[in-house]
């Protein structure tokens, strides 16, 4: 017979506990062999039983709803318990954890007390407030501004700041927004260096040194705000006069660029032609250095050769007379071609003096014209002419022993 029949003796459902909950109800009433799910009443009477009992009540309620049992309640256990339960939740609470890129700045009633490296700490919650900083972490910040230059000229700089965290407590304490502090500095330093240079040097050849003069002059801002902030790198993005001008600004560019080209040019010819200037005038001033030390050195030589002669004229006077008339004569006569004969001497053959002295002064060729025309010569006639020259040489030495006074006269 199903359960919920009418009639039937079997009046519970199978999820019930049976004759758990009336005191009597038939032959299965007060039975606990019907197994079904607990009952969620039950249970919380039995918590609350349990609660009762540490508390000092009853352990447990009688099913006819009887009186209470004697005993004296604790009014202080509740209360222990929950600020037990809360110490330990508090003191839960108090562990964290420390990162490796990251320090903790701990305040204490929002007065500093230290600052904790990297790993597992305890703090006091409520007492003890930990900030987190990262310190390895390079954060950036770009800019970009319209500003006047020194010669009133208006320009737009792009600029980029990175910067690490290097005093987590200056960072945490002594600035309230240190990212709007180091946004407001950057701007200030930049139209500081802006305002004192020219448009033609941030525009070309000075955005090196306009970087380098806003980084230090950014850094001792940013040092005097106590931010605790360390300036890595600052970069000039870009750098453009207003579209306005931009045309004729490039136009000026090139110009510049033209001229800067003409002049390595010229340099560069300058550089090429002035050592071959330099070196030609060297070379001459070498030569004429030269020629003035072998000038010199031959009029000294001739000085003493002359002062030799000298002496030898004191002491022989008609000897080096002599002498010297023959050596200028020779000198004098040696240099034509034009033979002189003494009228006066015995008749002589004339011989080709001039092709022979030619001769005798070329090369190889001459020598062997020279010795085509001795060929020719009769043996006889050079014969004779030899010993006319040796007693026509003994005749001219008696005449000059004994007219030595009448040569005197030339």
């Amino acid at each position: 017979m199903a359960w919920n029949e009418p009639g039937g003796g079997n009046q519970h459902d199978p999820w019930s506990g049976g004759g758990r909950r009336g005191g009597s109800g038939g032959g299965n009433g007060g039975g606990g062999n019907n197994q079904g799910p607990p009952d969620l009443d039950e249970a919380l009477k039995k918590f609350q039983d349990k609660i009762n009992g540490l508390l000092g009540g009853r352990g447990k309620r009688s099913g006819g709803g009887g009186k209470p049992g004697g005993g004296r309640r604790n009014t202080f256990a509740l209360p222990g318990l929950l600020i037990v339960i809360a110490l330990a939740v508090w003191a839960a609470s108090g562990f964290y954890l420390v990162d490796q890129s990251e320090r903790g700045v701990v305040l204490r009633f929002g007065k500093f007390q230290e600052i904790v490296t990297p790993g597992l700490h305890w703090n006091p919650p409520l007492v003890d407030e930990v900030r987190m900083v990262n310190v390895t972490r390079v954060r950036s910040l770009t800019q970009t501004q319209s500003m006047l230059t020194e010669d009133e000229n208006i320009v737009s700089v792009e600029i980029s700041a990175q910067y690490q965290v290097s005093n987590p407590r200056d960072f945490v304490l002594n600035v309230r927004n240190p990212e709007v502090s180091l946004e407001n500095a950057l701007d200030s330093a930049l139209r500081h260096v802006v305002g004192g240079t020219e448009m033609i040097d941030i525009l070309t050849s000075g955005r090196e040194i306009l970087g380098s003069a806003v980084s230090s002059r950014l850094q001792s801002y940013l040092d005097s705000y106590g931010t605790g902030l360390l300036l890595q790198t600052i970069n000039i993005e870009s750098t453009a006069p207003p579209d306005a001008v931009q045309d004729a600004f490039d136009d000026v560019i090139r110009a510049r660029e033209d001229r800067q080209r003409t002049i390595n040019e010229a340099m560069a010819y300058a550089n090429a032609i002035i050592p071959a200037a330099q070196g030609q005038a060297q070379r001459l001033i070498e030569q004429g250095q030269g020629y003035r030390e072998s000038v010199v050195a031959e009029a000294q030589g001739k000085a003493n050769r002359f002062n030799s002669l000298l002496t030898q004229y004191e002491g022989a006077p008609g000897v080096m007379r002599e002498r010297l008339y023959l050596d200028t004569m020779s000198a004098v006569l040696g240099r034509t071609d034009k033979v002189l004969v003494d009228a006066d001497s015995s008749p002589m053959m004339y011989l080709p003096l001039d092709q022979l002295r030619s001769g005798g002064k070329s090369g190889q060729g001459g020598q062997n014209n020279q010795d085509a025309n001795a060929q020719d010569i009769d043996p006889q006639l050079l014969e004779r002419l030899r010993g006319q020259g040796q007693q026509s040489s003994r005749s001219s030495s008696s005449s000059n022993s004994t007219s030595g006074i009448q040569r005197e006269g030339r």
